[in-house]
């Protein structure tokens, strides 16, 4: 039963064929070209290796947020036409939570952070417990600084992932402490764990409607707030 994971949430593009026990194959690349150039280009190469064809996949998950709101879009719009021309399921999932997924360590807090710009961080917190992620706090934006300042209050060891924990390496390393800088094989996002976490959610019954499936934004556009400034709205 081999489902297709895509995440296109950030510079990252990745796409993976999984079963519920193993991954068949993964296509991960972090370059300057854009998602809408690589995206199915990577999907239709997965498949040939991996010697799958479209009508034997019986699912897609798709990485939907937080991220960046044109890859997102353009994530979720192969995902959502590939479901509805397959007639399969589709479902979403988050993206912070699916990077702690690929982090399967107890005893530590997982700290996925994307940047949301301006100097601020989408983060959540994760821990694992008697085999099962779970969420310590959802998704917010919160200001870098402010955010390593508190993590580093913990007193559990956390382990900070995700492209924000690239960029804030040094900031990482001077606050020190219980601060744990993420292997580069997890630091950033990965569509097999994507894939991990839809097969589990899948599991569970969840099914996300193909026309009503939406980004998980979290903040709204620059462009919307832009407009909104420009229009007078909200004064």
């Amino acid at each position: 039963m081999p489902i297709l994971a895509i995440d296109t949430a950030t510079l990252v593009s990745s796409v993976a064929l999984a079963t519920v026990d193993n991954v068949l194959a993964e296509i991960t690349l972090q370059t300057k070209k854009t998602h809408s150039e690589l995206l199915m280009p990577h999907i239709a190469k997965l498949l040939d290796m991996a010697q799958v064809a479209k009508a034997d996949l019986k699912g897609v998950a798709v990485s939907i947020g937080p991220g960046s709101f044109t890859g997102l879009r353009i994530g979720l719009s192969t995902a959502k036409t590939l479901a509805y021309a397959l007639q399969i399921p589709v479902v979403g999932v988050p993206t912070l939570a699916a990077m702690a997924y690929g982090c399967p360590v107890p005893g530590v807090i997982l700290a996925p952070m994307l940047d949301a710009q301006k100097g601020n961080v989408y983060q959540a917190l994760f821990e694992w417990h008697q085999g099962e992620l779970k969420e310590i706090q959802p998704a917010i934006v919160t200001e870098v600084t402010a955010a390593l300042e508190s993590l580093s209050q913990q007193e559990r060891p956390v382990v900070v992932m995700g492209e924000s924990a690239v960029m804030y390496r040094d900031k990482i390393e001077q606050i020190g402490k219980n601060l744990i800088l993420a292997a580069p094989h997890v630091v950033i996002q990965r569509a097999s764990s994507v894939a991990g976490l839809g097969y589990k959610l899948i599991k569970q019954g969840v099914r996300h409607d193909v026309m009503g499936l939406e980004p998980l934004y979290i903040r709204r556009s620059e462009a919307e707030v832009l407009w909104e400034c420009r229009h007078g709205v909200g004064k």
